[in-house]
């Protein structure tokens, strides 16, 4: 029994050895990571397989797993740029991104895990200045959100498509101007609008009296002909018309033949 513990001893070392080298070799990669392995006795980095995926995994004790958060992530930005005419505008920003699964290992060789501050954030800075640098405090306040939101997004795109970095989106959430310039626009649009406002009411006014010039033109020509057309002929007949229409209604009348203007009959009363 004495001897028992003598022998087992070294199973025993051998044993914690043995979860001790497990422990250091064991990892484990979450959802929506990734790892780079890295071989310390081998070529480094290794960029010709593909990342290590989700779930547990063995490696060597002396070699290294860097561990990469692969799904979309969103950086926020405040800018302060400069416009066209050399006014600083603060632009609040956004951008999605997400590493280039496939070139992981790239990424983790050339850039390492602080690539967000490497290139993403100074490439962003850098096409959102070029941008604005186009336009007016104006444009950037009135029409051309959406033109400078999608001009940062493809200049910045170009840089980061060379960095193993995928650009999902780029929005313009806000824009600043100095307060005063600001105001002084408002101004200005108000008062275009009350410009608008006052061409509209009197293009619509002289519309509106040029319709009635017209139809009081159409009445006198309707007139003209009508009077032209009215000779003492027409009217004697259009009075006999009317007296026989009359003589055949059932109410009492006395109708004097040919006893008025131009032989025209007159009637005498009725019930």
């Amino acid at each position: 029994m004495e001897k028992l513990p003598k022998v087992a001893l070294p199973f025993i070392i051998g044993a914690i050895i043995l979860v001790v080298v497990l422990a250091k070799s064991a990892v484990t990669i979450d959802s929506g990571e990734a790892g780079v392995l890295f071989e310390t006795f081998g070529d480094g980095v290794v960029i010709d397989e593909p990342p290590m995926g989700e779930g547990f995994h063995i490696v060597a004790p002396w070699n290294k797993v860097y561990i990469y958060e692969v799904r979309q992530q969103e950086l926020f930005e405040k800018m302060k740029v400069l416009s066209s005419n050399g006014l600083e505008i603060q632009i609040d920003a956004s951008a999605w991104y997400e590493p280039v699964y496939k070139d992981l290992g790239n990424l983790h060789q050339s850039l390492g895990q602080n690539y967000l501050q490497r290139v993403i954030m100074p490439s962003i800075r850098s096409a959102a200045r070029s941008v604005v640098g186009r336009y007016t405090p104006e444009q950037l306040y009135s029409s051309k959100r959406d033109a400078i939101q999608d001009e940062i997004f493809e200049e910045t795109k170009k840089i980061l498509d060379k960095q193993y970095v995928q650009l999902n989106e780029v929005l313009v959430r806000d824009v600043t101007l100095p307060i005063t310039i600001k105001e002084a626009i408002e101004r200005k649009l108000k008062q275009e609008q009350e410009s608008l406002e006052y061409e509209f009411r009197l293009v619509t006014a002289a519309k509106e009296a040029e319709k009635v010039i017209i139809e009081a033109e159409g009445k006198a020509q309707s007139n003209r002909i009508l009077s032209a057309s009215l000779t003492d002929k027409i009217l004697q007949d259009k009075g006999i018309e009317a007296t026989v229409k009359l003589s055949e209604s059932p109410n009492s009348k006395i109708i004097v033949i040919g006893s008025g203007d131009s032989g025209m009959p007159i009637i005498l009363g009725n019930q």
